[in-house]
């Protein structure tokens, strides 16, 4: 389950794990004996197992508690601009964003901070953008078998703010619609008004 990041500072570091980041240290041009470095490897280390700490959970298992008492409410269940971090799969660099999350109950709801819990668990993961909004509406669609989920990410992402084209400033959205809300257009059109697209 989710640690916080006191347990991630005890985290035995193996010897190669710190040898390997001496070693991109030193190919950088830096001397990882240096003082301000000495330490480095190890919270470097650490530091990514934190990053990537969704490997280590189901984020579906956040979804197994529901609630049917819902007084016959079955309309939208919105989350809006639920802050993330995660990291890019191809440059190991950040990706900064918000996600917002609906789903269209049929019988059954979930307490809202489970739908950021499944959000954290997948974003703690190298990601593309792409496949973690899929991921999470797909998450939600198969254990909480509602009418319809939407997902709607915008995020910016380090590995083409700080390097490569070095353009800060531009967000990217990526969206995916399942059931109700990919198939009925009013539907469609009244999340994406709620989530502000």
């Amino acid at each position: 389950m989710h640690k916080d990041a006191g347990e991630f500072s005890k985290v035995p570091v193996p010897e190669n794990v710190e040898e390997a980041i001496r070693t991109l240290l030193r190919w950088t041009g830096e001397d990882p004996a240096r003082e301000g470095l000495v330490d480095t490897p190890k919270r470097v280390a650490r530091a990514w197992k934190e990053y990537c700490a969704g490997y280590d959970e189901d984020p579906s298992l956040h979804l197994s508690r529901t609630f049917e008492e819902v007084g016959g409410y079955d309309e939208i269940v919105l989350l809006k601009d639920i802050p993330f971090q995660s990291h890019c799969e191809h440059h190991m660099a950040p990706i900064s964003g918000k996600a917002s999350i609906a789903y269209m109950p049929k019988n059954r709801v979930v307490g809202i901070s489970k739908l950021a819990r499944v959000l954290h668990g997948f974003a703690r993961r190298l990601q593309v953008q792409e496949r973690l909004t899929a991921e999470v509406a797909q998450c939600i669609w198969e254990h909480l078998q509602p009418h319809g989920v939407a997902v709607v990410i915008e995020a910016t992402h380090g590995c083409m703010t700080g390097r490569g084209v070095k353009t800060p400033g531009v967000a990217m959205t990526t969206s995916r619609l399942l059931g109700s809300f990919l198939e009925d257009h009013r539907s469609r059109k009244e999340v994406l008004s709620l989530m502000g697209y």
